[in-house]
């Protein structure tokens, strides 16, 4: 590691302490009775939270960029300021019904990185960048992981300035209000920066390491999505006048359906899910047989023949149904995003460090989405997991253990080191 001998450098740790004091900090912009955070993007939360992060990071020597979509970039300058910046970050949104963590940690991880290379007074090679990206939670306006996206041309600037929230409020709008319409560009086809690598630390926001009694989780990519909104059509009528026999009970067929969005995901096992999240039933009184019943179906899998496979289940089983019980089911792809392979050799600098520290670490598949399957599209990307208790997210009582978030960020520290250089 150049003047820093490799004994020394496998010695490195973050300030725990100070990355725990940091979330409790951010914390308590949006805190809820029940422990929990609700601050929402481009709300006025989420303009103090900002502005607290954009305060830290200067007081940590830090020069701070705001791009067109609001996404904020505090760099630290390296030896070779040609060089592209090594970055890590998430996002400080949250679900109405949020918690400390999710997305929050990855951004204070980023930042206890540049206040520990600062207090052992080390210069990287490479720029280190902590992004904080816009919307990535989609609770208040859509599409979900908005800044990320548009930084990766997976959709417009124009696009995502023009959505709305329920009240008719538009990103463009809402970011002028609270200050952080920023003039830099905001995708990479218009002179967006690009990063050499990308690093995101997060907790799991599932149950995998906590069951396994591993800390650390060395993520090899993102299962690919597939999302459908399916309607059974069938006939509203009298629940006691009419026969079982000559009923068209939507509700039904369409629990048939459900039933089988589960048996086709546990037939792809280890990595396919299945989920009805959603179900509107109408007319939905209670002595009347229901004539229309909509629900939404959420397929996951680690491979694209993984998905064909479950959206031709689903397709079949519609249409069986559909002539089994005599009525009408249409089903309706409303999104899609494909499964993302992380570098190979991002993941195995996660592995590296995990080892060097002496941390337990697996390898594991992200079941949900984040603005690295993003960032993936534009730059070597991975990701460090830790576990949450009982796998709980997007719940108030979401919590993490204060070891563990050091153990991540510490191996955060390692690889970023890794990739960004140190200066002599």
């Amino acid at each position: 590691m150049n003047d820093l001998s490799r004994p020394a450098f496998d010695r490195l740790t973050i300030n725990g302490e100070r990355l725990w004091d940091s979330l409790m900090a951010l914390a308590r912009i949006g805190a809820t009775d029940k422990g929990g955070v609700c601050r929402l993007a481009l709300t006025d939360l989420d303009r103090q939270a900002r502005e607290l992060f954009v305060r830290w990071a200067r007081e940590a020597g830090c020069s701070v960029r705001v791009d067109r979509i609001g996404n904020i970039f505090a760099r630290r300058d390296g030896g070779d300021p040609a060089r592209p910046a090594i970055a890590t970050g998430s996002h400080i949104d949250t679900q109405p019904t949020g918690g400390k963590f999710d997305g929050n940690y990855g951004v204070l991880a980023g930042l206890e990185l540049v206040r520990t290379l600062n207090d052992l007074g080390l210069r990287t090679e490479a720029p280190i960048e902590v992004c904080v990206w816009t919307n990535e939670e989609g609770s208040r306006f859509v599409p979900v992981m908005m800044g990320s996206g548009v930084w990766a041309g997976a959709f417009s600037l124009e696009h995502a300035l023009s959505a709305r929230d329920r009240d008719g409020i538009g990103v463009g709008d809402a970011l002028a209000s609270i200050g952080f319409a920023g003039s830099a560009p905001a995708a990479v086809a218009d002179g967006a920066p690009l990063f050499g690598a990308y690093f995101e630390a997060h907790i799991e926001q599932g149950p995998i390491l906590e069951d396994a009694g591993v800390t650390l989780g060395a993520v090899t990519g993102a299962l690919g999505q597939r999302w459908y909104d399916v309607t059974v059509t069938g006939m509203e009528a009298h629940a006691g006048p009419t026969p079982m026999r000559l009923r068209k009970d939507a509700l039904f067929a369409a629990t048939h359906l459900m039933q089988e969005v589960i048996a086709i995901a546990l037939r792809e096992q280890p990595h396919g899910r299945g989920t009805v999240g959603s179900v509107d039933v109408f007319p939905n009184s209670r002595n009347v047989i229901p004539g229309r019943v909509r629900f939404s179906v959420d397929f996951r899998h680690a491979t694209d023949d993984g998905l064909a496979r479950m959206d031709a289940a689903l397709r079949e089983t519609a249409a069986g149904a559909a002539q089994r019980f005599a009525l009408r089911v249409d089903v309706e792809q409303v999104v899609s995003f494909e499964p993302v392979a992380f570098a190979p050799a991002l993941v195995d600098a996660v592995r590296a460090g995990a080892r060097r520290l002496g941390l337990s670490c697996m390898d594991i598949a992200s079941g949900a989405g984040h603005d690295a399957v993003y960032v993936a599209r534009h730059a070597p990307t991975a990701m460090i997991f830790v576990p949450c208790k009982d796998g709980i997210s997007h719940n108030e009582i979401e919590d993490a253990r204060p070891e563990h978030l050091a153990a991540g960020a510490n191996v955060l520290l390692h690889a970023m080191l890794e990739q960004a250089g140190v200066a002599p």
